[in-house]
């Protein structure tokens, strides 16, 4: 299978798909984490991100996971690192972020990271995308029930209501919500065919960077949970600029500069903020006609 793939998507929809229409789902737990997908082949392992980028530096533990696994596996999931009973997004970033392998491996003896797998792409070289998700999670659990953690397959049912009772029960772990499969669903990358519900129309995301001035920032750039890609929010709201330019000028300001693609704007330089300690924000996302998501800023952590 040629690298990079585009993963799969979902839908957000208000409510689980109702019983008695003909067609059948499958529930997942949705974990707060980072989309990976894993390549084993005779080479070795390559972890790609969901933005098709090159990611296996930043996870050495799982690297050597994936190791187990046999030559011409294609594995879709998502990476967490657990805390304190409950998946810890901002430990996630810290993760991808790391600069160095010294740094990576160092993290990964510091926040040992856990790899939720929900498909699988390929499977002794063949190519699974075309077959019905029945048949993909079936391979999946063969595959990885032998290995156990770090890799793991996400809990799946069929019965609407034990996943209600997971979509209940699972919130106070971490887990932001559900997704739903048709169980005769073949893969579909870059296409939204699968649904997904959440507990809040809000995610956390973590502050990388701003524009303007430091006291005074007109927006921020974030990696909102769930995606690894920096994004531009939409202009702050007053009460929100003024409360991250007191959080940025006691924090750390790295000086360095990077670029973000603005929706409808193009790229946007920014200043990049450093430091040990993470400003976490809450961020409402919106889709825009041409697919593209911006983020309001609704308030820091």
């Amino acid at each position: 299978m040629r690298r990079p793939v585009e993963v799969a998507l979902a839908e957000p929809v208000d409510e689980l798909p109702a019983d008695g229409t003909g067609v059948a789902w499958s529930f997942e737990p949705k974990f707060d984490g980072h989309r990976m997908v894993v390549f084993r082949d005779e080479g070795g392992v390559v972890l790609q991100a969901r933005s098709g980028r090159t990611v296996t530096r930043a996870f050495p533990d799982l690297v050597e996971a994936a190791l187990e696994l046999p030559a011409g596996t294609v594995l879709d999931g998502e990476v967490v690192v657990w805390h304190g009973g409950r998946t810890d997004f901002a430990a996630v970033q810290r993760r991808a972020a790391a600069a160095s392998a010294g740094r990576a491996r160092g993290l990964a003896r510091e926040l040992p990271a856990s790899y939720a797998a929900f498909d699988v792409l390929g499977a002794e070289g063949v190519d699974l995308r075309g077959r019905a998700y029945r048949e993909r999670r079936e391979r999946l659990t063969a595959l990885l029930e032998p290995l156990g953690p770090p890799l793991q397959a996400v809990p799946a049912t069929t019965d609407r209501g034990t996943a209600l009772d997971w979509y209940e029960a699972l919130v106070a772990t971490g887990v932001e919500g559900l997704v739903a499969k048709r169980v005769d669903g073949v893969y579909r990358g870059g296409r939204r065919s699968w649904l997904k519900i959440r507990h809040s129309d809000t995610k956390d995301a973590v502050v990388v960077g701003f524009t303007g001035a430091v006291g005074a920032p007109r927006a921020l750039v974030v990696v909102v949970a769930g995606d690894g890609e920096p994004v531009l929010s939409v202009p702050l709201a007053a009460g929100v600029r003024r409360d991250a330019g007191r959080r940025l000028l006691v924090g750390a300001v790295s000086g360095e500069v990077g670029v973000v693609v603005g929706v409808g704007v193009g790229d946007v330089p920014y200043q990049l903020v450093g430091g040990e300690t993470e400003l976490v924000v809450e961020v409402r996302q919106a889709s825009t006609r041409h697919g593209a998501f911006s983020a309001e800023v609704v308030r820091f952590r």
